[in-house]
């Protein structure tokens, strides 16, 4: 079979229910849309997100990283599994294991990861929870690439939310998922088209 040279092969790295890889398996059914899923990789057996792949049709790894001796060994089985796939690009999407440069260093500048906040603030995690009790206005979600440090790679696109008077932190969790919803198909769009026109 050949690869169609109009849009390029994703991986989706999840560890829970899936919802933005639902928005990117939602984006990658237009036909004009630049990109296809190729693989998704689950660390976390029978999580919703693995059944969101198999409906959709892609084939789903599931390595639970909990079997292996050391972040090392089980990122190579993940580099492993995506090698037998087309791949440009590694999407994390709510993928919750920070990787170390065995993963990032063949993948550099094709490893991208979606955060729930408005970076550099609030990296790490309870992102609502902090940005509320720090008064921000504003919170969101950043579309970054993967480096050595947490949640300190390239931005390539936000979208933000106002903090409402009284809002909870599943409440603003809520709204800030919309607007993940949005920017990570969009995150891909403008990164595929960059991989298209390099190739």
């Amino acid at each position: 079979m050949t690869k169609n040279i109009s849009k390029i092969g994703l991986a989706v790295l999840i560890s829970g229910r899936g919802s933005n890889l639902q928005s990117l398996i939602d984006a990658c059914a237009s036909d004009d849309f630049p990109a296809e899923i190729k693989l998704v990789i689950c660390n976390i057996p029978g999580v919703y997100g693995i059944e969101r792949a198999e409906k959709a049709g892609i084939p789903v790894a599931v390595i639970p990283h909990k079997e292996f001796p050391s972040r090392e060994t089980f990122e190579q089985a993940m580099l492993d599994e995506i090698a037998k796939y087309p791949v440009d690009l590694v999407c994390q999407a709510g993928f919750m294991r920070i990787v170390t440069p065995t993963f990032i260093e063949p993948w550099r500048g094709r490893l991208i990861n979606i955060h729930p906040s408005l970076l550099p603030k609030f990296k790490g995690l309870h992102t609502h929870e902090r940005a509320i009790e720090a008064g921000e206005t504003e919170a969101g979600c950043t579309i970054h690439y993967v480096n050595e440090g947490v949640d300190e790679g390239e931005i390539i696109l936000q979208k933000s939310v106002p903090i409402l008077p009284g809002d909870t932190p599943d409440a603003l969790a809520a709204r800030v998922l919309e607007k993940e919803h949005i920017a990570y198909p969009e995150a891909v769009q403008i990164l595929a088209k960059n991989i298209l026109e390099k190739q």
